[in-house]
């Protein structure tokens, strides 16, 4: 369920732009809310992708419910959106996936605490 491509030839080969894309918000702390959502470069190679889309769902989005939406509102992850995540929630939803042993969760966890040394992380829907 859970890639990572070394470039974009890699992904494109893979499965094209089919994908969930979790990226690490590489902004300033500082930077202000409205503003997360306008600065995003998709398909970077540190990305974690996401194929299976229906499994994510039922696997995740309950412990991933606390994103914030492009329109500043908050809530369940959005497959179709963008979803912000604040450093302060990355270590709660580590938490989590330990406790509820979700599939893959090891790689999601290995991945979120590379999170840490950025400003929080998306998940960037289809």
């Amino acid at each position: 369920m859970f890639h990572t491509f070394s470039n974009q030839e890699e992904r494109r080969n893979y499965g094209g732009s089919a994908f969930i894309e979790i990226q690490f918000c590489k902004l300033p702390a500082k930077t202000k809310r409205k503003d997360l959502a306008k600065k995003i470069n998709f398909w970077q190679n540190d990305s974690l992708y996401i194929d299976d889309v229906e499994t994510f769902f039922h696997e995740y989005s309950h412990i991933f419910n606390c994103g914030m939406y492009s329109n500043l509102e908050s809530g369940v992850v959005d497959l179709y959106g963008v979803n912000y995540y604040a450093p302060n929630f990355i270590d709660p939803i580590i938490q989590r996936l330990k406790e509820e042993k979700t599939a893959e969760y090891e790689i999601v966890i290995e991945w979120l605490d590379k999170a840490k040394r950025y400003n929080g992380f998306y998940i960037l829907g289809i």
